[in-house]
């Protein structure tokens, strides 16, 4: 386990090093939206009976932190060390393809989960909240962002320039955020794009997430992390693979 919590540690140091970059930012991003979105629906929508809109939009907008920051982790990291070459040096080590991805997948959940906690710390401040089933609100903050630790890893991996790998965050990870319920219930929707959402694993994620708190959700709270697990683990053997072979990785 030498590789794996070497790794690991160099992960966590990268990121919080810069931690006004990597953590207060996406905090003062998710009160901007608080604010925004909370003064313009305030009163017009609510979603569970008994909960104010602002405080059902506090666990999506934690929880779309802890996604996107994981992902960002991950996938930057890697492409960084493609960039300037010195992803040679974690390739000759005598580390293994499973202690490569696990250091890279915790080091993702642990920047996810600070920049959660962070986000929910502040934001509490302005709603008051509850928190009816504390066990589903961490396995899926865990879950979520394990899989979006994952996806950043892939990306990085397919990824052979920047530019390639801001297309996969502008075009893919940001739009199955920002469509996932973050700021609505899917219940509020037509029901071809209702049908669309659930096709969307984000959305299982802010769903069982947002359980945690109220005890209410559209979705049971079993399949919701039965489906993050199993795309956890589909994305993961990809991963695997791909380390393996050393594609894009090794030349």
């Amino acid at each position: 386990m030498t590789g794996f919590c070497t790794l690991f540690s160099k992960e966590l140091l990268r990121f919080w090093k810069v931690s006004v970059q990597t953590v207060a930012a996406p905090v003062l991003t998710a009160l901007l939206y608080l604010v925004i979105f909370g003064q313009a629906l305030e009163g017009r929508v609510q979603v569970f009976e008994g909960v104010r809109y602002t405080a059902f939009l506090v666990p999506g907008l934690v929880m779309m932190s802890v996604l996107q920051n994981a992902f960002a982790n991950s996938s930057s990291s890697l492409m960084q060390s493609k960039m300037t070459g010195n992803i040679v040096f974690i390739l000759l080590a005598p580390i293994s393809y499973l202690e490569f991805f696990c250091a890279y997948v915790a080091a993702a959940v642990a920047r996810g989960l600070a920049v959660g906690a962070a986000v929910l710390v502040f934001t509490a401040g302005f709603v008051e909240l509850r928190l009816d089933a504390p066990a589903w609100t961490l396995a899926f903050a865990l879950a979520g962002a394990a899989l979006a630790g994952a996806l950043g890893l892939l990306a990085g991996m397919v990824s052979e320039k920047i530019d390639q790998l801001a297309a996969f965050q502008n075009f893919v990870i940001l739009p199955l955020t920002m469509l996932s319920g973050v700021f609505y219930s899917v219940h509020s929707l037509p029901a071809l794009w209702r049908a669309v959402s659930h096709l969307n694993p984000f959305f299982y994620m802010i769903d069982g997430f947002r359980y945690g708190f109220f005890g209410a959700s559209d979705v049971a709270p079993g399949l919701s992390l039965g489906i993050v697990g199993l795309s956890f683990l589909a994305v993961a053997g990809l991963c695997l693979a791909l380390l393996k072979s050393g594609y894009k990785l090794r030349t």
